[in-house]
């Protein structure tokens, strides 16, 4: 199935490399009793691949209604398709099981989509694995490490609940329409364990305020969030001369339980 105009305000770009969309349903290891979330199947082509695999259940979410109606002539009730925004769907009421979900995801979009599915409090029980594609940029924040350039608040976000693996960078060329910017396929997979905390949106406002100031010695920071900072640095062995992607993911989470703690 061939779309001669691809909506830019959706984001679409649709895969059409047999080679990599191979290589990323592989990434997903997929066993007939698993239920499976897609998330912008465009024109279908992982789709397809996806059901080659048999699995017990495909969910497909899908914006734009042309795609839909094109969908559903193409797979003709093999799959479930939702039309509507992802950032919008439950996605706890359509399996009591833990889903695979891939994606191609909106590039304008993508990190907030990874920021919903973070925020979930039982995401090991909703998720079973994550195959995601991003723009490349934006792989390479998700991924980074403490004192990386490109580390910053969404590697804390992410390493927090999630263990991530990088499976594979693809070319503008393996896409239709082909975009200027290269992207990459990351495995996401919910930890068993993570630290404690009350709020994600918690920990999202101490990243903000550390990685807005990310030239700063993260003594202003600190004085930002806390008025014992003397104290607070002490207590959990922090340099204030030190910067903002100085700190570990672990001194972040920690951080913020002290946060958490603070009377207001």
């Amino acid at each position: 199935m061939k779309l001669s105009h691809p909506k830019k305000s959706l984001g679409q770009n649709f895969l059409t490399d047999k080679n990599i969309i191979e290589i990323i349903v592989n990434a997903g290891e997929i066993k007939k009793s698993d239920i499976i979330l897609e998330v912008g199947p465009g024109t279908g082509n992982l789709t397809e691949k996806i059901l080659s695999k048999n699995p017990q259940k495909l969910f497909a979410v899908e914006k734009d209604k042309y795609l839909i109606k094109k969908l559903n002539e193409r797979f003709n009730k093999k799959i479930t398709l939702i039309n509507d925004d992802i950032l919008k769907v439950d996605e706890k009421k359509y399996s009591k099981h833990p889903m695979i979900v891939f994606g191609n995801l909106p590039y304008n979009i993508s990190t907030q989509i990874l920021i919903k599915w973070i925020r979930f409090n039982n995401i090991n029980n909703t998720f079973k694995k994550f195959i995601l594609m991003f723009q490349k940029e934006v792989a390479d924040r998700i991924v980074a490490k403490t004192n990386d350039r490109n580390y910053g608040r969404l590697a804390v976000l992410s390493s927090w609940k999630l263990n991530i693996k990088k499976i594979i960078d693809i070319s503008p060329n393996s896409f239709y329409p082909i975009p200027k910017i290269t992207s990459t396929v990351l495995l996401i997979e919910p930890k068993g364990k993570f630290f404690n905390l009350k709020s994600t949106k918690n920990l999202e406002h101490i990243t903000n305020v550390f990685f807005n100031q990310r030239r700063k010695m993260i003594k202003k920071p600190l004085n930002i969030i806390f008025k014992n900072v003397n104290e607070i640095s002490k207590k959990l062995n922090i340099n204030i001369n030190d910067r903002p992607q100085n700190l570990s993911p672990l001194k972040y989470l920690e951080l913020c339980e002290e946060y958490e703690n603070l009377d207001f």
